[in-house]
């Protein structure tokens, strides 16, 4: 639901008493994002419903983005969450298009779950996430269930430039229906030897799901960034291709 447009932009509504307004800016985070070459049909079998495709990025692979994000100031509070995804777009949509579909997002407060899933269709869930900073590295734990499902450490070298803000769309079902919800955000600096970087894999759902995708593996890409800005615009239904 949208109420009105005022001066500070679209106003969705309300949940528990807060305003939910668009664009929705994030002054701080600090993200770990970590790229792997997984199989195309392992990956397929993980996205839920029929309105999306994976994209296959190399015959027979797709591509998963785990970012690992210590949000330390949010509209929405001061939280961790973990996003676990493909790059994909609609199905039938031209090859310029990919975005990405996070299939699990796990945070770690209560009001960030709710807003996410009523206002984006995010498929958030609240978990135990701790992130431990330690000399050059941070580590991200993932807690589901009581047992440990991921551990995922990076390095964290000093920034080399300023970090370069990137346009994206990331998809989801709202209330059942496609939805495309875009931004744009800070993709950190440096770019992290991907050697470095260490996962760990538990048990549960989630750790038998990074599994079948071939985890644990050495990633294709990794970089980390510290006090990184991101907007997020009110989504729309996807509109389907002719």
């Amino acid at each position: 639901m949208v109420e009105r447009t005022d001066a500070a932009g679209v106003v969705w509504g309300e949940i528990d008493g807060r305003v939910i307004t668009f664009p929705m800016e994030v002054p701080d985070v600090a993200v770990a994002t970590v790229l792997y070459d997984v199989p195309l049909a392992a990956a397929a079998a993980l996205l839920p419903g029929d309105a999306f495709e994976i994209v296959e990025t190399a015959p027979g692979t797709a591509q998963l983005v785990l970012a690992a994000c210590d949000y330390r100031d949010n509209p929405w509070g001061d939280y961790d969450e973990i996003n676990l995804g493909f790059l994909a777009r609609p199905r039938g949509a031209p090859p310029e298009i990919i975005g990405s579909f996070v299939y699990r997002m796990p945070v770690n407060q209560t009001f960030t779950c709710e807003a996410g899933n009523r206002v984006m269709g995010f498929p958030k869930t609240v978990e135990g996430i701790e992130v431990t900073r330690g000399e050059g590295s941070v580590t991200f734990v993932l807690v589901c269930d009581g047992e440990m499902a991921m551990r995922l450490s990076v390095p964290t070298p000093e920034p080399t430039d300023a970090p370069v803000r990137i346009a994206a769309v990331s998809y989801s079902y709202l209330d059942g229906v496609p939805y495309a919800t875009t931004l744009e955000m800070d993709m950190g600096e440096p770019v992290v030897d991907a050697a470095a970087v260490t996962i760990e894999l538990g048990s549960g759902v989630v750790a038998d799901e990074l599994r079948s995708l071939g985890l644990p593996t050495t990633p294709g890409f990794a970089s980390w960034g510290e006090r990184l800005g991101a907007v997020f615009h009110l989504g729309e239904p996807v509109v389907e291709s002719a």
